[in-house]
Parts: C-alpha cells; structure tokens; sequence
C-alpha cells in the first residue's frame, strides 16, 4: 500500500484590537491591502470586520509549516501596527461585545448573513484548522471515522476561549458552544463508504440547500478544495509552538490510524453520543480534568491519556520528524492551556489592582505578548 504525504496546511484566523483601548477594532481596507500584497493569496478578510484569516502554503512538515507560520503571523503583526492595531490569536475576545461588529460585505458573507439570521451574528470565534494530505477519498471517510475518537483530547489540548463579553463563562472553549448553534457541525457522521458521505452530501445541494461541502462545518471532514482530511474542532492558538504541535499530533494521528490499517487493524469506533460525552469534557474542563477511556471504562486524568497517545504515535512522529513537537504536549496536558494561563492573568492583575476592566485588558495584552513569543 502505497504511504500518503501527510502533507500539512494550517488556517488559522485572528481578531485584531486596539493597542490604545485593547479593544476590538475593524480591519481597515489598507490593511487588508498591504497584507495580501505581501502574502499572495495566503490571507483574507473573515466574516466580521475585526477578524482576519491566515493560511500556510502546503507543507511537508512541522519544520516548514514553522517557518511559513512565522511569516504569515509576522507580516500581519508589522502592517497592523501601521494602524494602532495587534493580533491576538485566542478564539475568543476577553471583554468586546459581538453586537459591536459588523460583518465583511463580501457575496459570501452576505449569503452567511442572510440564511443564517441572528446566529451568525454571534459569531465572534476563531479557529485553526489543520490539513493533513491523504489523497485517496475512501482513505479520507475510512480514517475520518476513526480519528473522530480523538477530536475531544485535540479540543481540551487547544482551549483558548474562557472569557465572552468580560465573563467567565467557567468553559475552556466556549467558542464551541457558539459555533454550535450552526447547522452542520459537531462530530462527523460515521459514514462507512466515500459514496455514502457523496450521497449525503448530494442530498442537500440536489435541493439547493447548500452549494457544496464546503458549507459543511463538522469538527473533521474531507476537505472540498484539497485531497485532505480537515480537523476543525481546535481553538487558535495564543502561541506559534502550540499550533505547531496541535498540527503535529493530527498528522501523527492519522499516520498511526493509517498504519494499523495496512496492519489489517482499526481503532475501535465508538457512537458519537460516547465521544460527544468526552467533547463536552473537553469544551467544559479542557485538560484540567479526567477524560472517559472507553476501552478501560474510567475517567482517566488528562497527562495520563496524553502519555498513551504519544506512545501510540511515537514511531510516526519519527517517520515524520516530529518526535520533538510531539513532546510538547505532555507539557501543555500537565501545565495547562491558554485557557487557564489568561484566567491566571485576570487572577493576578485582580488581585493586583481590584478593577475587573483593567483586569480583562491585562488578559488582551497577555494574548498580544504571546502572540509574538518566537517571533
């Protein structure tokens, strides 16, 4: 059987603040303009004004999709700074309010608008997503399948989105309880065939409802545009490393999964309403606590489930050249994520100054520092 590239493409989108109020601010044109001058293609405007999408070019790993990584995050940090603004790269914004934005008048966006109502509206969220190439469409629904059994320990790995509209929402991710409230997303149906997933899919755009997959927003799915399967469940990462790893570990993933099945093996395929149970844990708690082990039947804490997967994918990490980055997220499961790093910021900066505002603008320029960390 011949091996994929698990090549690596990774999107993520940024909110863009004031560096005087912290605050969310629009992206003005001759931002955008500069920006797509210099990345040829590989940035673009968001559904709301004060959003902005990056994406690295195809990449043959973790070690290439760095370096592009650092270019793209660079190159909007320095022209944003042209205009009083900085990026920060957490899937939720601290204190600002969604009825403040405004959405990017664009045919798309305006269609988003228009059939979505008042949810899209809320859509203040960012995302990374991450592209592994496999090439073959049966490959990419039978992996698919299996790979949905890990899409809660990624989501708890990448929380970033404790704060809405200057609360604490007690979430580790709540931008997932927003994206929710869309049709079409949540965990992929466990489609056994590529034809089945073609004829589904059929079933809408035959009737109009949508015009391709694309519109499909499940938390991994075969891409419509590139021969590769797409995990979309993670919060953006604060931190260039972070993402690099998260990137890591999808690709090291589905090369394991795809050993074990030129093997003649498979990773037990559990019912989404068990693997939902974990993806709430995951939106609830993040890695501070225990996720379900089916397999054993106990919550087991979550450096534990991460020292398992790493051992499951070391000897793809090697192939891959990873096995560094891969490492990595036994610190992240032990230390914590973004989500607990900004509500120790807002701990401190309340203790230190008992004022909630200067509390939750002290968290932006946490984002804003860690933005720039490796830069």
């Amino acid at each position: 059987m011949t091996e994929p590239d698990f090549t690596l493409g990774i999107e993520e989108e940024y909110l863009l603040v004031d560096l005087d109020s912290l605050a969310l601010r629009e992206a003005p044109e001759g931002l955008m303009e500069d920006c797509a001058a210099e990345l040829e293609g590989q940035v673009s405007p968001e559904f709301l004004q004060c959003q902005i999408e990056i994406g690295t070019k195809v990449c043959a790993g973790v070690d290439q999709a760095r370096e592009d990584l650092k270019r793209l995050r660079g190159t909007v940090s320095k022209h944003a700074k042209t205009h009083n603004l900085a990026p920060i790269s957490a899937s939720c914004h601290p204190f600002s309010d969604w009825k403040d934005q405004h959405h990017t008048r664009k045919d798309r966006y305006d269609d988003l608008s228009r059939d979505l109502g008042g949810v899209v509206r809320r859509l203040l969220i960012c995302g990374c997503h991450v592209h592994v190439g496999l090439g073959d469409d049966p490959l990419r629904v039978d992996l698919m399948r299996q790979m949905a059994y890990f899409l809660p320990h990624l989501l708890a790995m990448s929380s970033s989105s404790p704060f809405w509209q200057g609360r604490d929402t007690g979430m580790a991710s709540y931008r997932i309880s927003v994206f929710d409230n869309l049709p079409r997303t949540g965990l992929p149906p466990q489609f056994d065939t590529w034809q089945d997933f073609e004829r589904s899919v059929a079933a809408l755009t035959d009737l109009g409802v949508i015009e391709d997959s694309s519109k499909i927003w499940w938390d991994l799915r075969p891409s419509s545009r590139f021969p590769t399967l797409e995990t979309r469940i993670m919060d953006v990462q604060p931190r260039l490393e972070d993402a690099l790893t998260l990137a890591a570990l999808n690709q090291c993933l589905l090369r394991m999964l795809w050993r074990l099945r030129t093997r003649n093996q498979r990773w037990r395929i559990y019912d989404n309403f068990l693997v939902g149970e974990n993806r709430w844990r995951a939106q609830r708690y993040g890695v501070t606590e225990g996720m379900i082990d089916f397999g054993r039947g106990e919550i087991v804490p979550f450096p534990e489930l991460m020292d398992e997967i790493i051992d499951l994918v070391e000897e793809d990490a090697g192939v891959l050249r990873c096995l560094t980055q891969i490492e990595r997220a036994r610190d992240t499961a032990l230390s914590g994520t973004s989500a607990q790093r900004q509500r120790a910021v807002y701990r401190d900066a309340l203790a230190a100054e008992d004022d909630h505002d200067h509390a939750m603008q002290a968290v932006v320029r946490h984002l804003i520092e860690e933005f720039h960390d490796g830069l």
